[in-house]
C-alpha cells in the first residue's frame, strides 16, 4: 500500500475529529435530560406538585423505586440487545430507537398534572429505561471514534460536553423558572412542565450529527431479522462463561458494580437530600449548575490525568474525594455548605465516569463491545436499583436522611479495595486471545 500523502492525513485527521465531536455531542444532547429531569426538577417536581400530598419520606421511597424499577429493566435488557447488535451490526438502530423512547416519555412528562404521581413515576420509568438504554450502544462506539492512544481523553471529552450542554440547558430553564412572566409564561409549575418539552427538543437536535457521521463499525458475518435476535441469544449464552474467564473483566466489573453505586445514588438523590434537610429549592437550582460548569473542565482534566498517570490512578483519587463528600454531607447545617459539597462533587464526577469507561474500554474484546458494554451498563444500572432503594427506605425507618447517606461510604471502599486487585496487562492477554477465537452464534467453524 502506498504511503499516504500529508493531504490525506490531514483529511484523515479531520474526519477523526468530526466523528469525535459528532460522538461527544450525543453526551450534550442526553445530559439535559440528566440534569434537568433526572437530578433537577424531577425530584423537587414529584415532592411539591404531582406528590404534593405525600410526606417527604414517602415521596423519597417511591422516587426510589422508580429509580429501582427503571434500572432493573435496564438489567433485563441491556446484555441481550448488546450482544443483538454486535452479531447484526445495528449499534446505531438500537441508539436510536432507545433515544426515541426518552425523548417521547420526556414529552410526555409535560402533560402529567397535579397529583398524578403514579402517573409521573411510570412515565419517568420509562424515560429512564430509553436513557440508560442508549448509554449501552453509544459507550459501544467510543472504540470507533477514539484514535488509539486517546481513548481516555475522547470519553473525558463526552463527559465534558454533556456538563457543558447539559449546563446551559440548565440556566435556561431555571431563568424560567425563576422568572416565568418574562417568557410569556403564568407560573413556575408551568415552567417547569414547559421544561421537559425542551429537554425533548435538546436530545432530539444534538443526537443528530452522531447519526449522520459516527459510522457504525464494520461487523464481519453480519446476521440480520429474526437470526441476530437468536445469535445474540447464543452470544449473551457463551459471554457468560467468557466473562467468568476474563477474570480481570470479571473483576472489574464488581468493583465497578460497588463504587458506581454511590456515585449514581449521590447524583440521583442529591437534590432530595437537600430537600429534606429543608433547604430552598433556588439554594438546590444552583448547586446543580455549580457541579455542571465545574464538571466541564474537570472531566477534561481527569482526561488528561489519565493519560499521565493511568486511568485507575484517577478513579481512586475521585473515589477519595466522593469518600470525603459523604462524611461532610453528614455534618453539613447551611447552604454554603451544600455550595461546597456541589464544587468538590463537580470535580471528580465526569472524572470518575470518564475514566471508568475509557478504562473498560481497554479490558474487554474489541469486537464484542456492545455486548460487553451491556454487561458494564448492568452493573451500573443494577447498582442504581439497590443505591437510591438503600438511600429511600434508611430515610424511610430512621425518619432522617442523615443517616441515609452513610451507607454510601462502604460502597466506594468495597469498590476500591476490589480494583486494586485488577490487572490491566493480564486482561488486554486475554481480550487479545478471545478476539481470535470463534464466536458463538457467528456461523464460524
Amino acid at each position: 500500500m502506498a504511503p499516504r500523502t500529508p493531504a490525506a492525513r490531514r483529511a484523515g485527521h479531520r474526519l477523526t475529529r468530526r466523528r469525535v465531536v459528532a460522538w461527544a455531542l450525543y453526551d450534550w444532547s442526553t445530559n439535559g435530560f440528566a440534569v434537568v429531569v433526572m437530578a433537577g426538577f424531577f425530584p423537587i417536581f414529584f415532592n411539591e406538585y404531582w406528590g404534593a400530598d405525600l410526606s417527604a419520606t414517602d415521596g423519597t421511597f417511591w422516587l426510589g423505586v422508580a429509580n429501582s424499577v427503571s434500572g432493573a429493566l435496564v438489567i433485563l435488557v441491556a446484555p441481550l440487545l448488546g450482544a443483538t447488535a454486535d452479531r447484526a451490526g445495528r449499534k446505531k438502530t438500537l441508539l436510536l430507537l432507545a433515544t426515541l423512547l426518552g425523548i417521547a416519555m420526556s414529552t410526555a412528562l409535560y402533560f402529567v398534572q397535579q397529583g398524578q404521581w403514579v402517573l409521573a413515576a411510570a412515565i419517568y420509568v420509562l424515560a429512564m429505561l430509553g436513557f440508560s438504554g442508549s448509554s449501552v450502544f453509544y459507550d459501544a462506539l467510543l472504540l470507533t471514534v477514539a484514535p488509539r492512544g486517546r481513548v481516555d481523553f475522547v470519553s473525558a471529552l463526552g463527559f465534558a460536553y454533556g456538563y457543558l450542554g447539559g449546563g446551559l440547558l440548565f440556566v435556561l430553564v431555571v431563568l424560567m423558572t425563576l422568572y416565568p412572566d418574562a417568557f410569556g409564561l403564568p407560573d413556575a409549575p408551568t415552567a417547569v412542565r414547559v421544561s421537559f418539552l425542551l429537554v425533548a427538543l435538546w436530545w432530539a437536535v444534538f443526537c443528530v450529527p452522531l447519526f449522520i457521521w459516527v459510522p457504525e463499525p464494520a461487523t464481519p458475518d453480519r446476521v440480520r431479522g429474526v437470526g441476530a435476535l437468536r445469535a445474540g441469544w447464543q452470544r449473551l449464552r457463551a459471554t457468560f462463561g467468557e466473562v467468568r474467564r476474563l477474570r480481570m473483566v470479571m473483576l472489574f466489573l464488581i468493583a465497578y458494580w460497588f463504587y458506581i453505586d454511590g456515585v449514581h445514588s449521590i447524583i440521583r438523590m442529591a437534590t432530595d437530600y437537600g430537600y429534606g434537610l429543608g433547604f430552598g429549592r433556588e439554594d438546590l437550582i444552583l448547586a446543580l449548575l455549580l457541579v455542571q460548569f465545574i464538571a466541564f473542565p474537570m472531566a477534561l482534566v481527569f482526561g488528561k490525568l489519565g493519560q499521565r498517570l493511568g486511568a485507575k490512578t484517577g478513579i481512586y483519587i475521585a473515589l477519595g474525594v466522593y469518600a470525603g463528600v459523604v462524611v461532610w454531607a453528614y455534618f453539613i447545617q447551611h447552604a454554603w455548605e451544600f455550595y461546597v459539597l456541589a464544587a468538590a462533587i463537580g470535580c471528580v464526577q465526569g472524572g470518575v465516569q470518564a475514566l471508568s469507561r475509557s478504562y473498560y474500554s481497554t479490558l474487554i474484546p474489541r469486537q464484542q463491545s456492545a455486548e460487553f458494554f451491556g454487561f458494564y451498563n448492568i452493573m451500573g444500572k443494577f447498582a442504581a436499583v439497590l443505591g437510591p432503594l438503600l438511600i429511600g427506605t434508611v430515610a424511610a425507618i430512621t425518619d432522617s436522611p442523615r443517616h441515609s447517606i452513610l451507607s454510601v461510604l462502604a460502597l466506594f471502599a468495597i469498590g476500591a479495595l476490589l480494583l486494586a486487585r485488577v490487572d490491566q496487562r493480564q486482561a488486554r492477554a486475554l481480550a487479545r486471545a478471545s478476539a481470535s477465537a470463534p464466536q458463538a452464534g457467528s456461523g464460524r467453524p
